[in-house]
């Protein structure tokens, strides 16, 4: 199982939004979910967390931390994003450590010049490259925000070249409601297949969005070699 593609995945319906009497988490306000990762077996493998912070000029900053693995070899990445208003991505940040290997690196997106540089910062001599990005490119955190957005606007996420590391072809489609089993509860939610397409990876991930003004995610389901590897809300 490729980690790192795996991750993406999981970072990245139109039903009316909420009564506005109920509106919490992003993009109203800060927001933390954890979640439990779960073999295909229904056992745990580890956690993540998921975050968005308001920033300058009314930005954001988006993070995701990762602690999973098999005995005797542990996965502890952790991704952080910043992005403007219109959730145009400025800045991503990949630290991810499997067993012994780690890697660290910076990409920068300049939007003005449709042009960003991705530079390796460990092993040192990693080197950089650039690439060309289209108008307010997005990262792979700050497109599944965006994601909520639009959903909660009433809107289908529109396709998009998304960025993590490389570049991936994103696309929603909305299948309907779909009532799932989440920390002992059964809820109604959206379901969204979310088509993935990249340079050595096509993958389908299902996410099932709860029924609030958030369109909190509270569920995904992403197809590996072994299975399908869940995550689930946990709510406190």
């Amino acid at each position: 199982m490729n980690l790192s593609r795996f991750l993406f995945c999981i970072l990245l319906s139109s039903l009316p939004a909420a009564a506005a009497g109920q509106l919490t988490g992003f993009p109203f306000q800060n927001e933390t979910l954890r979640y439990a990762i779960k073999w295909p077996s229904g056992i745990s493998m580890g956690e993540a967390t998921i975050s968005a912070v308001q920033a300058e000029n009314n930005g954001w900053r988006f993070e995701m931390s990762y602690t999973a693995g098999v005995p005797g070899f542990p996965f502890a990445d952790t991704f952080r994003s910043l992005a403007t208003s219109e959730l145009c991505t400025t800045e991503l940040n990949r630290s991810i450590a499997h067993g012994a290997k780690k890697v660290t690196e910076k990409t920068t997106f300049d939007q003005q010049r449709r042009l960003a540089e991705r530079r390796t910062l460990n092993p040192e001599g990693g080197g950089k490259s650039e690439f060309d990005i289209p108008a307010c490119a997005q990262d792979a955190l700050a497109y599944q925000f965006l994601a909520r957005r639009e959903m909660g606007q009433g809107r289908v996420p529109p396709a998009e070249k998304v960025f993590f590391g490389g570049g991936y072809d994103v696309r929603f489609q909305y299948t309907g409601a779909m009532d799932v089993t989440v920390g002992g509860k059964t809820e109604t939610t959206d379901h969204v297949n979310v088509f993935i397409k990249g340079p050595a990876s096509d993958v389908t991930v299902e996410v099932f969005y709860a029924r609030d003004a958030a369109r909190t995610p509270v569920l995904f389901k992403v197809p590996v070699s072994l299975g399908t590897i869940s995550l689930e809300l946990v709510r406190r």
